[in-house]
């Protein structure tokens, strides 16, 4: 059979899948190892994107396909609200053990990010009584309707798909860079307490430790701690959105572990199982146990499948000191890509990571108000013939992330970043 090329399959691809799911790179997989991925044409990328940061642990890791292979001659599926099985049970037991804090906790297994979130809210919401849940700005929860309502930005993830749920409040989130404050951020809640919602009404504050299609920009420890307080102070749910940041991403396990702070909820997914669809809601037992049963789950969430990979996964983060080598990986981007900084101080403003969540933000003539969403874009859109894959993000649209495999190589990160250094070069004006 003649191997189709990316430009017949992006032209198939256009006349049967709606233009709404769209794609970045006209460029169509063929197979993939470790940090980089072969196109159906045979040309190779180095992938800084890691189908956005679920590959944690390389692409197609010999351990992950070993356990999916053996989990798969077993049996793919039962219903884990059927009949369940042990690695659900297996892998629950360890995720309620790494989550950040000392209370007992138990979890639930669903399929997606979104729905974490969504399933977040629920149990914020049997556990309370109350209806009112609050988001921040720049903040990103999901594709579906409530979890777009919770979302901070309009376009594209909410433009044309209202009405929303009510019942959603949105406070600013604190950016030293944008001087928003941490008061700033923590009087717009009060504020919202005083005008829109009495905090007796609010079940949930929802919050992403390190804001992820918002720009990656880290909650600041003393947000985090202020946000603990208040919520303690009303009876309010913390939930913290770990799905981006999760699984060594940012060199802890858990993000919210740099702040020391125990969020109620906590979401995972992403990077969760190699590549396998599968989320998980971890949280403190006595709320997790608010609603009744059959009020939560899903016909796949759990899926076997998946919980195998996953305890793969967390295996070869241990076996193979992954937390560790996130925060070597980490400092090496920063390091060459602050030297580019320094050559470009009128174009880059910041040069920002914790662990391997890394990215760098682009202004216009010096001023880092003023974005430079074009030459985000335009970096973005010539990344392929470069042999990169990248990715964006951003309030503005002018942030560049990394989110390099927790197991790629020096070798191979800095033959990337010398390719993404004359990439921006030749861009550059």
């Amino acid at each position: 059979m003649i191997q189709s090329t990316n430009a017949q399959l992006q032209a198939r691809k256009t006349k049967v899948i709606a233009r709404g799911q769209g794609n970045i790179y006209p460029v169509y997989a063929d197979h993939a190892k470790g940090s980089e991925l072969w196109d159906v044409e045979g040309n190779r990328y180095i992938d800084f994107g890691t189908g956005i940061a679920v590959c944690n642990t390389g692409h197609s890791h010999p351990k992950v396909v070993a356990a999916v292979k053996a989990q798969v001659d077993k049996f793919s599926h039962t219903c884990v609200m059927v009949n369940p099985y042990e690695v659900a049970v297996e892998l629950a037991e360890k995720l309620t053990a790494l989550a950040p804090g000392t209370s007992e906790k138990k979890a639930i297994f669903v399929s997606t990010g979104a729905e974490a979130v969504e399933n977040c809210v629920k149990i914020a919401r049997a556990h309370t009584g109350r209806r009112g849940v609050i988001a921040f700005n720049g903040g990103f929860h999901g594709r579906t309707n409530l979890t777009m309502a919770l979302t901070g930005k309009i376009t594209p993830y909410k433009n044309l798909f209202g009405p929303f749920p009510g019942d959603i409040f949105h406070a600013p989130f604190p950016i030293e860079q944008h001087n928003i404050s941490v008061k700033d951020a923590i009087t717009a809640v009060q504020n919202l307490f005083k005008v829109d919602i009495a905090p007796s009404d609010v079940a949930a504050i929802i919050v992403e430790p390190v804001q992820g299609e918002g720009g990656f920009y880290a909650a600041p420890t003393e947000f985090l701690q202020a946000l603990r307080e208040l919520c303690d102070e009303h009876g309010i749910v913390l939930i913290a959105d770990e799905i981006q940041t999760g699984f060594g991403r940012t060199g802890k396990m858990f993000s919210f572990e740099h702040s020391g702070v125990e969020a109620d909820i906590m979401t995972m997914a992403k990077g969760i199982a190699g590549g396998f669809p599968i989320s998980a809601v971890v949280g403190k037992s006595g709320i997790m146990d608010a609603p009744l049963p059959g009020g939560l789950g899903g016909t796949y969430g759990g899926s076997p499948v998946a919980c195998a990979a996953a305890l793969a996964v967390l295996e070869v983060i241990e076996e193979e000191n992954l937390i560790e080598r996130s925060n070597h990986i980490g400092s090496l981007f920063n390091e060459r890509l602050t030297a580019l900084q320094s050559q470009y101080p009128q174009l880059i403003s910041d040069v920002r990571n914790q662990g391997s969540m890394i990215a760098i933000e682009l202004m216009k003539d010096g001023d880092s108000e003023n974005a430079n969403t074009e030459l985000t874009q335009a970096v973005i859109g010539k990344a392929a013939e470069y042999g990169l894959i990248l990715l964006s993000c951003g309030f503005y649209g002018n942030v560049i992330r990394f989110l390099p495999a927790l197991t790629i190589s020096d070798e191979i990160a800095n033959e990337g970043l010398d390719a993404f250094e004359k990439l921006f070069t030749s861009l550059a004006k």
